[in-house]
């Protein structure tokens, strides 16, 4: 099924009820599911039901459409929001709401399976070192502000080597979404990896 309206006829290349939210969504999910470099051009047209001028006109190319995709999925899923974490006032009970905020995202059957942020670009082509090195920057992004909601807690230094224990568990739990890994395995691997956070810092 595609984004096009039903009953709506093309006009040149484009259907007249062509729906640019819709069209992200979809591209969004096709990333999440197959990474940038396992979606074809011929995939994204062939699943947006549009034509490729038609995308070239929406969204500009590929790179554009998939950093679109990024942001649209860093909101859904909430990357920069920790306010949660606030209203756990034990260390380990805040983190503990983290990991298994995780677990159950990397498995939630409303979306894909795994970390789009995490798994997107694992390995790429050369001529795709900038968009590789910009992913790797949006997940050193999300490990300082980790850090910086752990400075509640704990000193500056202290907070930055756990902010890289904690999001070192997250990449590892969303490979083992990917790799099969049930909520109720993933919640046992963040119920170990909680042993290493301070009770009471």
């Amino acid at each position: 099924m595609t984004i096009m309206e039903k009953g709506v006829k093309r006009t040149g290349g484009r259907p007249r009820g062509f729906d640019r939210e819709a069209a992200l969504e979809s591209a969004m999910r096709l990333f999440w599911r197959h990474g940038y470099e396992g979606v074809s051009f011929q995939l994204l047209t062939t699943t947006l039901g549009v034509a490729a001028p038609s995308l070239y006109a929406a969204f500009g190319n590929k790179e554009a459409l998939y950093r679109e995709a990024l942001d649209r999925y860093a909101d859904m899923r909430g990357a920069s929001d920790l306010s949660f974490m606030d209203e756990a006032l034990p260390l380990r009970e805040a983190v503990r709401l983290l990991l298994d905020g995780t677990a159950q995202g990397l498995v939630d059957p409303k979306g894909e399976i795994g970390c789009m942020l995490t798994t997107g670009m694992i390995a790429s082509h050369p001529d795709h070192a900038d968009l590789a090195h910009e992913l790797a920057q949006r997940r050193a992004a999300f490990r300082e502000l980790l850090a910086a909601k752990l400075r509640h807690w704990l000193a500056p230094a202290r907070a930055n080597r756990l902010s890289r224990y904690i999001v070192a568990v997250m990449q590892g739990l969303a490979i083992q979404a990917r790799d099969g890994y049930s909520l109720k395995n993933l919640r046992e691997v963040a119920s170990e990896a909680l042993n290493a956070i301070p009770a009471s810092p």
